[in-house]
């Protein structure tokens, strides 16, 4: 019988490890602020991995703009990090729904980007690149989400929509990976 060694790690090293791969894989190059703010937001969603409930996240987005102080910030990181982690973690999830991923890259690119104005915030750096390199940061979830088998985004069809809605680099590579060339004079409508 062979013995079974199990490697005792954190949530946080074990995103840490997967994320840095992925943004290595992908090469991405971001903040050691924004990995290491991203290897947090997984390892909060592990610990509770509840994403919402039915209010859109567009409103939501609405109200935490209305909010003043530290509501504010709260409710724009917390429609942020939603937004990420769906649109990174779960976007399979999304297929033949109302909204698509990028309804989410823009909200949460909002988000950030209305959280990265705090100056006095220490993550004020992070949450301005999350918001300038959001779809990065979603094929890097993405890649996460595919080594952790939490994910099946092995149906080329929707990848081929992601592709298309987003621009995405990685989606691209896949795409190409698969034998499925895309068409660059395709109109696309790209988050940036």
């Amino acid at each position: 019988m062979d013995d079974v060694v199990f490697r005792e790690e954190s949530a946080a090293e074990f995103f840490k490890t997967l994320v840095d791969d992925a943004l290595a894989h992908q090469q991405i190059r971001a903040g050691e602020l924004t990995a290491f703010y991203v290897v947090q937001l997984l390892t909060s969603f592990v610990r509770a991995p509840e994403t919402g409930d039915e209010e859109a996240l567009a409103v939501k987005l609405a109200r935490a703009l209305e909010a003043g102080g530290e509501k504010q910030r709260s409710s724009l990181k917390r429609v942020g990090d939603v937004a990420l982690f769906v649109s990174g973690f779960c976007s399979d999830s999304l297929h033949r729904k109302l909204v698509d991923v990028d309804y989410y890259a823009a909200i949460g690119g909002w988000a950030y980007s209305a959280l990265s104005r705090y100056e006095t915030d220490a993550l004020s750096p992070a949450f301005a690149e999350l918001s300038r390199r959001f779809v990065d940061f979603v094929d890097v979830l993405g890649e996460v989400s595919e080594r952790t088998a939490c994910a099946s985004n092995r149906d080329l069809l929707r990848l081929y929509e992601k592709w298309l809605t987003t621009g995405s680099r990685r989606s691209g590579k896949l795409l190409e990976e698969r034998g499925v060339v895309p068409n660059a004079a395709i109109p696309r409508n790209r988050i940036h």
